[in-house]
């Protein structure tokens, strides 16, 4: 038997209430206008997809007005859950500020989610067609959702296959989303169908089970999701639409709630089913063009596998990051708008705050899907950092980012479940943790990527819950969150629990402190944390944090995002704890050295052209590329003293091998061979060291090239 969909009353409230769930609320004004299309300038028609399983993907098309098969254009592509006829959100379409009109009392017309797109960007002025594809399940689809497993990325695959091989296509074809769109143009990335020529994806997820959970804590989101997913894919077209466009949406009955259980009741990040949704994992190899946006202090698609996801992938990287919520890159402050930020003076800022969205992307897609070559010189990566200022970058995490290791302090937490990010420490029941906290600096420092911990702990009972939290402290020891990452305690006795934190891109004044806190939870994002009442002892543990070697003096046009200041204001009061947890051995890197020529931070980096191939050819020649993504990764290191001890830090090709030769007054004097982790960095310590000149020499292998550095050098008395 196969039915309707039908709302459920009680889901959908579920669903209406969740603040964090993947659903774009776009801060723009719906248009509630079905015709919106006809005055951008399109001819609109439907289509049916059919897939080898016989799941048949509702297709709505948007080519220029007046083109026939005969006019042959490029295809920007978007793949989702809200094309939906009667809107994007179903009944919480009131809720998330989008459209919704169940029965089509204006008439019956395309979804305007990328409306915005498509009559900003001039698409179709610019000869290209624009197709929105329900992924099964939703819309006039039919099938069974399923979160973006192997269903939804064979719709994916068979999406841009079906738009490559239109007659009216070119071949070529570009996609673009925003949050679960934007996961599907990630999922085409993986996946490289043929015909795939440029993905821009703005707030994407990177892995579908950090979204609900911690490794194993709960956010509001592994129930609130699945729930709220149900819902859309439970609301039909409008009554006014065709039949035989809700009748191909049907569903089975037993789909909604399997949806929900394979979510909400899989806390295992190793299972099957995660594992099948992990994309910085498939991504790996892939050489498709990628233009991704990323808020660095997202509230709902969370910076968490950013740094992991860029690393995998080996194509071309475009890229805006910074410090911003769940917006898209052209979006502003609205009139009414009560989304963090948007005060009455700040109406018609930009929510990311740089300028030149549309223009940006269809540079983007006219040098990939049509072999433009681009009037502007875009930069790479344009990064915002926490004082509002913007920087262009080559790659993202930065070739100079060197992780610095620091041992943590001992102690104990009471995994009460009531912690919070910022603002806990006036309530009683809410446990402060375990602090480790750096001396004031007296230079800048500038954390660049993402961080990795190794916290070694001990339990009575299973399950206990763990989180680890970066702050920016100023001298008393109050400040914001930068970055943070939780972790729960399957087992009991001693374990070292590995965690790997959200990327960053923040600079820490003169004057500040950088703050560690273990604690049992942050409230604000694992708000459904079960706690089990336990002491929980943190032994011996680690946090290697990722700074940058060298200034980055330059800036590129931009302002402050809207978010900026009450973020900021955020804060975590730790002051109590700078006397008893002050540690005056917390490895912080050097001051920032000024770049040589070619260099990260260097002028010649921050002009070099980037080709379509993801290489550069520098400013300062005409000749062909020398630097690839995969040479970028080359060996740094750094040198630092503790005591009589001396410890190389630096960074290489994740998992490569490396060579750390000790030398001493000119001469080798010890060697160590170690492998760079998962993230690129590495650490030797080399002890028992008599008086003298030191330095280290590093030597590995980077896309088949031998690779050196060798570190600034240092006297022992």
């Amino acid at each position: 038997m196969r039915i309707r969909h039908a709302l459920v009353l009680p889901v959908l409230l579920l669903a209406a209430h969740a603040p964090a769930a993947l659903a774009d609320p776009t801060g723009l004004t719906p248009t509630s206008d079905p015709n919106w299309y006809k005055a951008a300038g399109a001819d609109w028609s439907q289509a049916t997809i059919t897939e080898p399983d016989g799941t048949t993907l509702h297709a709505d098309i948007l080519r220029p007005k007046g083109d026939t098969s005969a006019d042959k254009t490029p295809v920007i592509l978007s793949i989702g859950p809200y094309f939906n006829h009667s809107g994007q959100t179903s009944a919480a379409g009131p809720v998330e500020n989008t459209s919704y009109d169940p029965i089509g009392q204006a008439g019956v017309g395309p979804s305007d989610r990328f409306a915005d797109f498509v009559v900003g960007s001039g698409l179709l002025q610019k000869g290209y067609s624009f197709v929105m594809v329900d992924l099964r399940g939703f819309g006039g689809s039919s099938g069974c959702l399923d979160w973006g497993g192997t269903g939804e990325q064979s719709d994916v695959v068979q999406a841009v296959h079906w738009a490559a091989t239109q007659p009216w296509s070119t071949g070529k074809v570009g996609t673009y989303g925003k949050s679960y769109d934007a996961m599907t143009g990630l999922i085409a990335n993986a996946l490289h169908p043929d015909g795939l020529g440029a993905v821009v994806a703005q707030e994407p997820v990177y892995d579908d089970y950090r979204y609900l959970y911690g490794d194993g804590i709960r956010r509001e989101n592994s129930a609130a999701t699945p729930a709220l997913y149900d819902a859309i894919a439970a609301t039909p077209g409008p009554l006014a639409d065709d039949p035989a466009y809700n009748t191909g949406g049907a569903t089975t009955p037993d789909c909604l709630g399997q949806n929900f259980i394979d979510q909400a009741a899989n806390d295992d990040h190793t299972t099957d089913f995660w594992t099948q949704r992990n994309l910085i994992t498939k991504v790996k190899g892939s050489e498709v063009p990628l233009f991704i946006t990323q808020g660095l202090t997202e509230n709902n698609t969370a910076p968490d596998g950013t740094a992991q996801f860029l690393q995998a992938h080996a194509g071309y990287e475009r890229a805006w990051m910074g410090p911003w919520e769940h917006v898209r890159g052209n979006e502003t402050c609205a009139s009414g708008d009560s989304s963090t930020g948007c005060t009455a003076s700040n109406v018609g800022r930009l929510k990311e705050g740089r300028h030149g969205w549309f223009d940006e992307v269809m540079r983007f897609y006219g040098q990939f899907l049509k072999g433009e070559t681009p009037a502007v010189q875009d930069p790479p990566i344009a990064v915002q950092t926490n004082d509002g200022k913007w920087r262009a970058e080559q790659s993202w995490p930065p070739a100079d980012a060197t992780g610095y290791t620091t041992t943590l302090n001992t102690g104990s937490y009471a995994d009460q479940g009531q912690s919070s990010a910022t603002g806990d420490t006036d309530s009683t029941t809410a446990p402060s943790g375990v602090w480790t906290i750096s001396p004031v600096l007296d230079h800048e420092v500038h954390l660049a990527g993402s961080g990795t911990a190794s916290i070694d702990v001990t339990t009575s009972a299973p399950r206990a819950n763990l989180v680890v939290d970066v702050y920016d402290l100023d001298k008393n020891g109050t400040g914001p969150l930068v970055s943070r990452q939780g972790h729960l305690i399957y087992g009991t006795g001693e374990q070292k629990i590995p965690l790997e934190l959200w990327s960053a891109d923040w600079k820490f004044a003169p004057g500040h402190r950088i703050g560690v806190r273990v604690t049992d939870t942050n409230l604000d994002w694992w708000l459904l944390t079960v706690p089990t009442m336990q002491t929980v002892t943190v032994n011996s543990s680690t946090i290697s944090l990722p700074f940058l070697t060298y200034q980055r003096n330059d800036t590129i046009e931009g302002d402050p995002g809207v978010q900026l200041a009450s973020y900021l204001a955020d804060t975590e009061n730790a002051d109590a704890a700078v006397g008893t947890s002050e540690d005056r051995s917390f490895n912080v890197p050097p001051p920032l050295a000024a770049p040589p020529a070619g260099a990260p931070g260097s002028p010649q980096a921050a002009q070099a052209v980037q080709n379509p191939n993801g290489t550069f050819t520098p400013a300062t020649t005409s000749g062909s590329s020398t630097t690839s993504k995969a040479a970028a990764k080359r060996l740094v290191v750094q040198i630092a003293r503790l005591g009589r001890a001396l410890v190389a830090t630096g960074r290489a090709p994740a998992r490569s091998l490396v060579v750390v030769r000790l030398v001493r007054n000119g001469r080798v004097v010890a060697t160590r061979r170690v492998r760079a982790g998962a993230t690129g960095t590495y650490r030797v310590r080399f002890t028992g060291l008599r008086s003298g000149r030191y330095a280290f020499r590093v030597s590995g292998t980077s896309a088949g090239r031998a690779v050196g550095a060798t570190s600034r050098s240092v006297r022992l008395r």
